[in-house]
């Protein structure tokens, strides 16, 4: 999948049943967050660099690199 250099949006990415899985997958608990709808317009690049203060950097580096194979 082209991520366009992480900029593709979270509402891209969910719209879209495959990258949605990947995301259940690896990070259930961001697809039931309250914030999840007003979160759409928010980029890939935006979401690892606000997960990086909660979330092990090798979960982050799966999900893109998981996201890049589809």
């Amino acid at each position: 999948m082209d991520l366009r250099k992480k900029q593709i949006t979270l509402g891209e990415l969910w719209d879209n049943p495959r990258s949605r899985a990947v995301f259940q997958k690896r990070v259930p608990m961001l697809g039931k967050h309250p914030v999840k709808g007003a979160a759409r317009s928010v980029t890939l690049e935006q979401l690892a660099d606000f997960l990086s203060a909660w979330v092990p950097e090798a979960m982050i580096g799966g999900v893109i690199r998981d996201l890049e194979r589809l």
